[in-house]
């Protein structure tokens, strides 16, 4: 595959349906909700890693997503990478990965974590994680590790050059700003392998950028992001079939009738109050990085 832009069509849903009920199993397993076009996104990404081939990959804005611990259990060494801190990650997923952080103070000790719970009198949580610790520890640890890494994207300081296979970034991009996307993304090449990919999903917006005020994030033209990812005007993309694949979106039940409960509490997210009623729709870009010549 070369480099492209595509706005994510529901027909990845069916095409690889396979994939979303594994996901959905882990989700649940996890106890993790989706964000409500995220199947979507990684079906998109993951059904374009050569998971026999890619072992050592770069999680960009990862969170505790589902995408990190997906590639853990195919074996993959995932560094997951997040401004914000998972110094206290839930004892659900150490106990069911090998989880380990970059640096001293990217994650803390679980006895640590136990100690802080119990100091706060947070029975609940500490009973609910220490209930998924020992479910997770009764099967064996997934092949892959998972290393944290709290730091900025625009700034991975503690990352060589040419140090991963992958860079995966899920619906994390769009919340740079136009004048830093650029920055963040030569920053994540900086990284890639040469020969490797860049594979991140973003917003889209048809006729020019804008800001979604509730999810903070920016929608982007195609050629803005052939700006900020440095493609050429010869890069492929699908925008020319906006208006037909955000009807189906629009339009499908199975992403409509699935919102995960998060977003009923809030109206800072990408689905208001949980009323369906998508703005933007999800596109991911495929960057691949020139092979040094031999």
């Amino acid at each position: 595959m070369s480099s492209k832009i595509e706005i994510l069509s529901t027909e990845l849903l069916e095409v690889h349906r396979p994939l979303v009920q594994d996901l959905r199993r882990l989700a649940n397993s996890l106890g993790l909700e989706f964000g409500w076009h995220y199947l979507l996104d990684l079906t998109w990404i993951i059904s374009q890693i050569d998971l026999t081939q890619s072992k050592m990959v770069l999680d960009a804005g990862a969170g505790t997503g589902i995408l990190q611990w997906y590639l853990a259990e195919q074996g993959v060494n995932v560094t997951s990478v997040d401004r914000s801190s998972r110094q206290a990650l839930p004892l659900r997923f150490r106990s069911r990965y090998r989880v380990d952080g970059l640096r001293h103070d990217d994650l803390a000790p679980a006895t640590t974590l136990i100690r802080h719970q119990l100091a706060e009198n947070q029975f609940r949580p500490l009973f609910s994680s220490l209930i998924y610790g020992v479910s997770g520890a009764l099967k064996a640890k997934a092949p892959g590790e998972v290393v944290i890494y709290n730091q900025d994207l625009r700034e991975l300081i503690d990352l060589a050059d040419n140090s991963f296979d992958v860079v995966v970034a899920v619906s994390a991009l769009e919340h740079n700003p136009p004048e830093n996307l650029g920055v963040v993304v030569r920053e994540l090449m900086r990284v890639l392998k040469p020969g490797g990919v860049l594979l991140a999903t973003l917003c889209a917006a048809e006729n020019r950028d804008w800001y979604h005020e509730p999810s903070q994030g920016w929608c982007y033209t195609a050629d803005s992001l052939r700006k900020a990812f440095d493609l050429p005007s010869t890069v492929p993309d699908n925008y020319a079939h906006y208006a037909e694949l955000f009807s189906r979106l629009k339009n499908n039940a199975e992403l409509r009738d699935n919102l995960a409960s998060f977003y009923s509490r809030s109206g800072k997210n990408g689905m208001p109050w949980g009323k369906w009623d998508p703005q933007y729709q999800p596109v991911g870009v495929r960057k691949e990085k020139e092979k040094m010549d031999e």
